[in-house]
C-alpha cells in the first residue's frame, strides 16, 4: 500500500544526517509495526545484502517446471511459501486467507512482490524468472523478513533467465549456487 514509504521518504527528505547521531525517531502505535520492513545495509556503492536468506537456482526446461515444483513442495519444510509467476488469476480473498495463515501456499505475480509483510513466509520460489535484479530483490525479500531465516529458489530455463541471475549476483554481490540434492532445514527454518 506504500504507507511505510510515505513515512520513510518524507523523513529522508527532511534530515541532514550527522555520523554517530540519531537523525530521526519513529514512534509506532503497535509493537508489531516496530518490529516490521527489516534492516537493510547499503554501502557506498549501493550494494544490498539480505541477511538470513539462503538463495539457490535450478537449471531446467520450461516443461520440467511443474514436476520440479511438486517435488520441492514435497521435499521442503515450510511455514508458508510464495511462488512467483508471470501471470495468475487471483482474488483478494485468496491473499487474505494466506495473510491470516489459513493457506500455506500463495501463487502470485509481482503485484505481491512489494509491500507484503507476512511473518510466516520462509520460502520464495521464482517459478518464472523476474525481469530485473530489482524485481528479484523485492520477490525474495518476502522470505526471511523480521530477521528470520528464509530460502529462495529460482527456476532458470532460458539464456535471458541466466542473464538476470548474473545481474543479481553482480549487483548485490551475492553468490547464488545451484540447488543441492539436499538442503539443511536449519539453514532456512527457524529453530
Amino acid at each position: 500500500m506504500g504507507k511505510t514509504a510515505v513515512f520513510v521518504l518524507s523523513t529522508l527528505q527532511q534530515i541532514d544526517p550527522v555520523v554517530g547521531q540519531v537523525a530521526a525517531l519513529v514512534l509506532c502505535h503497535t509493537r508489531e509495526l516496530a518490529y516490521q520492513p527489516m534492516e537493510i545495509y547499503v554501502d557506498d556503492e549501493a550494494k544490498l545484502t539480505l541477511h538470513g536468506l539462503v538463495q539457490h537456482y535450478i537449471k531446467l526446461s520450461e516443461a520440467e517446471k511443474n514436476r520440479k515444483m511438486n517435488d520441492l513442495l514435497d521435499a521442503l519444510d515450510f511455514n508458508q511459501v510464495v511462488i512467483f509467476v508471470k501471470s495468475v488469476t487471483g482474488r483478494l480473498t485468496r491473499y487474505k486467507n494466506f495473510k491470516e495463515g489459513h493457506k500455506r501456499i500463495l501463487v502470485a505475480t509481482d503485484l505481491v512482490g512489494r509491500g507484503i509483510d507476512i511473518e510466516r513466509v520462509n520460502i520464495v520460489i521464482n517459478y518464472d524468472m523476474p525481469d530485473s535484479a530489482d524485481t528479484y530483490l523485492h520477490r525474495v525479500g518476502r522470505a526471511g523478513r523480521f530477521g528470520t531465516k528464509g530460502l529462495a529458489i529460482t527456476f532458470v530455463s532460458s539464456s535471458s533467465d541466466s542473464d538476470v541471475l548474473d545481474q543479481v549476483q553482480e549487483r548485490f554481490e551475492v553468490d547464488i549456487k545451484e540447488l543441492p540434492e539436499q538442503i539443511d532445514t536449519s539453514t532456512y527454518m527457524p529453530s
